[in-house]
């Protein structure tokens, strides 16, 4: 038998259940404080010119301590429930990390 708690995904912060859409995207902005803003491109059809065009989508998404991702990274984002006005998503893990602090 399965308890809720052992159903939410641990964000490395714990409490915070994850459900709904994941989505893969660049960290543009780490200057709020346990917050980063993630971007990421989509291409839709445009019927009329039978060409794509492209579209951006930013949003906001809570960064935990344990995670800490910096501007540049790419990152992996799942829904939650809303943490804020604007804050609907988590990060869950750096899938890669910003070259120049490797360097």
């Amino acid at each position: 038998m399965e308890t809720k708690k052992s159903k939410e995904n641990n964000t490395k912060e714990g409490n915070i259940s994850l459900r709904g859409r994941t989505f893969e995207g660049v960290v543009i902005s780490d200057k709020m404080h346990k917050t980063v803003t993630v971007e990421w491109e989509r291409r839709r059809n445009v019927k009329k010119y039978e060409r794509y065009e492209k579209r951006r989508t930013k949003v906001k998404a809570h960064n935990p301590d344990t995670i800490n991702a910096k501007e540049g990274d790419k990152v992996i984002i799942k829904e939650t429930r809303p943490l804020s006005k604007t804050k609907h998503f988590v990060v869950v893990e750096i899938k890669k990390e910003n070259k120049d602090e490797a360097n």
